[in-house]
């Protein structure tokens, strides 16, 4: 019991550490707020502007999820076709990982043009940034389906409709959520990367206001209200996770 408590408690502790160490390098050598803000001023500017972050983090937000939520949609159903068929995962596997391999922060000039400034780039550059490991999670839960597990389905009379629907999808709910846990964080990096060039709301545009008027302790308030909100769902899908697929761990033990 007592090494589990220290599990639970271990990534706060670290956090403490890490600022306690902050505190003391920016306090010991006199380290200016221009280049490295300590811990207690990003705090106090946070406080002092707590109603601009809120509303530039509401808009990150909603934005965020709009473009998650579409990349789920697109990666479960490419994954769905990759994973059901040879011929699909053949055609579009090497397609989809070689537009991965895009830098998606060059595609922003090009939304802008085509949607303009606003929601759009920001809504897209997430479901680009993101979509992709929920479609891949997606394809090798169904692609790793037992072959003899599907051989005594299809001698009972399932049909690879069956198989897949029944067997195929729950088995590959462990890869569903292990994909939205590294998606989800993704998304939060496409949202804020396009605010940064096409946007004038959302913490993209927060950093890039207040690095230009020199406040690093506001720009440090943004980037963690950032990582705090991708920490969140993050929180959210393992929660989920854990009381939908406690089969799949208990198993994981047993074996």
């Amino acid at each position: 019991m007592k090494r589990k408590q220290i599990e639970r408690w271990s990534p706060l502790l670290l956090l403490l550490a890490i600022v306690v160490v902050w505190e003391v390098i920016c306090s010991g050598f006199g380290v200016s707020e221009f280049i490295f803000p300590s811990p207690s001023r990003i705090w106090e500017q946070t406080l002092e502007h707590k109603l601009t972050i809120a509303g530039h983090a509401w808009r990150t937000f909603w934005v965020t999820m709009v473009g998650f939520g579409i990349a789920i949609v697109v990666g479960v159903l490419l994954g769905f076709l990759i994973g059901s068929s040879r011929l699909a995962y053949a055609a579009v596997y090497p397609l989809m990982t070689a537009f991965n391999a895009l830098p998606k922060a060059a595609f922003v000039p090009i939304l802008v043009v085509w949607f303009g400034i606003g929601v759009g780039p920001a809504i897209l550059t997430a479901f680009l940034i993101s979509f992709f490991p929920i479609m891949v999670n997606i394809a090798t839960g169904l692609a790793t389906l037992e072959p003899e597990l599907e051989d005594v389905l299809r001698v009972l009379g399932a049909k690879r409709w069956d198989v897949l629907i029944k067997v195929g999808l729950p088995r590959s709910l462990p890869y569903f959520y292990g994909s939205l846990k590294v998606a989800i964080t993704l998304a939060f990096v496409g949202t804020t990367v396009s605010e940064m060039t096409a946007a004038n709301e959302g913490i993209g545009y927060l950093l890039i206001s207040a690095g230009s008027s020199m406040q690093m302790g506001l720009a440090f308030s943004g980037l963690l209200v950032v990582g705090a909100m991708a920490m969140a769902m993050y929180e959210l899908f393992s929660f989920v996770e854990k009381h939908t697929t406690g089969w799949a761990h208990r198993g994981s033990q047993n074996a």
